[in-house]
């Protein structure tokens, strides 16, 4: 019988699993989780007004409910305090890492040190309850703010900036955010990119969403369009509509209100000046189409008044140490989801999603990647399975002083966060901190629970 631990419970890490119960009868899977919550991304990277999407959860649910899956969270993989990726290799018969990227791209720009300089990452942590994030202050004295990047994440960042305390109340939103960006005076938000709107990234749905925000209009500068050479019917689809888009917001009159969103194109960020000891503004040049598909700089700049800068630009992966990592690509070197140390494949070692392949696709992507990652992995076990893995891994980690979240400490939580919404008049609200989800979660689910 295969044991697999699986690291990371997102999308990835779900569907790997899924895969190895789906093609090999016997197969046992723990799906290990640095946090005690599963999901990944679903929970704490998908925006709180995003319900359809979110509801994505209950299909990764139905994964890990599995006879043959074990959900175990609180378990960090690799670094201070965390289970040695050589020592968790030998707690299993394979191990495939789904760790994602959990960091984001700097502009590299003087100024990006000065407080009030934000990654979307950051701000997405915090609005989604994860618990290493905080309330760092974003929106403290914020009038303006002016986002980076034109994907659907910027977007995403630019709607929660706008939305109003009435359509995110009913939201999963933890109270904290939802209180703080009720009484936020941020008025305008500026979402810029260095490229034209036919190389914008984000999605048509999304990019429409922006218009729908009660009281606030949307803004799109005519010469901005002008200057894309794009040939719209040689465009595919989604760019396309979005260009429609853009068009019918460039074309509206003025509507009175107070509140703004501008999109912005073909500006570079230069550099970020401050004031008063944070950011004051951000300075731009003007691009203009190389004829190549990318930009060139103009020598021509402009200044934007901001005491809010989130940089959209882009994850990256982090190095999990005993693994092996390209710091170009920012992923894990692997050979059809094979891990790859000094050119040559390791034995049941792998890696499925965004460490794999990089930050690209979209959720439905993970599917294939986990499918071919799997194949590898099968092709490869053993026949019988190594007779020096533990028939349990968990007495190990309890050894070892890692006591894991179970499936029954999640329900707890889950139950928690929905006694918490009652009280406040909401519905499910999320708990944000370590010390409360950890307590919630082990009050409830004794770590030495046996494998299925």
């Amino acid at each position: 019988m295969l044991r697999v631990a699986v690291v990371g419970s997102g999308p990835s890490g779900c569907y790997t699993a899924q895969q190895l119960v789906q093609q090999d009868p016997e197969v046992r899977v723990d799906v290990l989780d640095r946090l005690p919550c599963p999901y990944g991304l679903v929970r704490y990277g998908v925006a709180p007004d995003h319900e359809k999407i979110k509801s994505l959860q209950a299909s990764l649910r139905t994964v890990l409910e599995h006879e043959r899956v074990r959900f175990l969270g609180g378990v960090r993989v690799g670094g201070p305090g965390g289970v040695p990726v050589k020592v968790l290799r030998g707690l299993y018969d394979a191990v495939v890492y789904c760790v994602g990227a959990a960091t984001d791209r700097h502009l590299g720009i003087p100024g990006e040190e000065l407080p009030g300089c934000w990654s979307a990452t950051e701000f997405v942590a915090w609005y989604s309850a994860h618990p290493d994030a905080a309330d760092a202050g974003f929106l403290r004295d914020v009038r303006s703010a002016v986002v980076i990047g034109a994907g659907n994440v910027a977007v995403d960042v630019t709607r929660m900036l706008m939305r109003g305390a009435a359509e995110l109340r009913p939201t999963d939103m933890p109270q904290g955010a939802l209180d703080t960006l009720a009484e936020s005076g941020v008025g305008e938000v500026r979402m810029v990119a260095r490229r034209g709107p036919a190389q914008a990234r984000f999605t048509t749905k999304e990019l429409r969403e922006l218009g729908t925000l009660p009281g606030t209009q949307v803004l799109v500068e005519p010469g901005d369009l002008a200057l894309d050479p794009a040939d719209p019917e040689t465009l595919p689809a989604v760019q396309r509509r979005n260009l429609e888009v853009l068009r019918g917001w460039a074309e509206q009159p003025p509507s009175g209100t107070d509140r703004h969103i501008r999109l912005r194109f073909f500006l570079r960020p230069v550099e970020l000046l401050a004031d008063g000891g944070r950011v004051g503004a951000v300075r731009f040049e003007r691009t203009a189409p190389d004829g190549r598909g990318g930009v060139t700089g103009t020598g021509r700049y402009e200044e934007v008044p901001a005491q809010l800068v989130l940089r959209s630009v882009g994850y990256r992966g982090v190095p999990l140490e005993g693994l092996p990592f390209d710091e170009a690509s920012g992923t894990v070197p692997h050979l059809a989801g094979r891990v790859v140390r000094d050119g040559v494949a390791s034995p049941g070692e792998y890696v499925a999603g965004w460490i794999k392949r990089g930050p690209s696709g979209v959720i439905g992507t993970n599917r294939p990647c986990a499918k071919e990652t799997v194949a590898s992995l099968l092709a490869d076990s053993p026949e019988p399975a190594r007779s020096d893995a533990p028939e349990d891994a968990v007495p190990a980690l309890l050894a070892a002083g890692i006591e894991p979240v179970v499936w029954d400490g999640w329900l707890a939580i889950e139950r928690a966060e929905a006694e918490l919404g009652a009280r406040l008049g909401r519905g499910v609200v999320k708990l944000a901190d370590w010390d409360t989800l950890l307590a919630v979660a082990r009050s409830s689910s004794p770590p030495s629970q046996p494998r299925p």
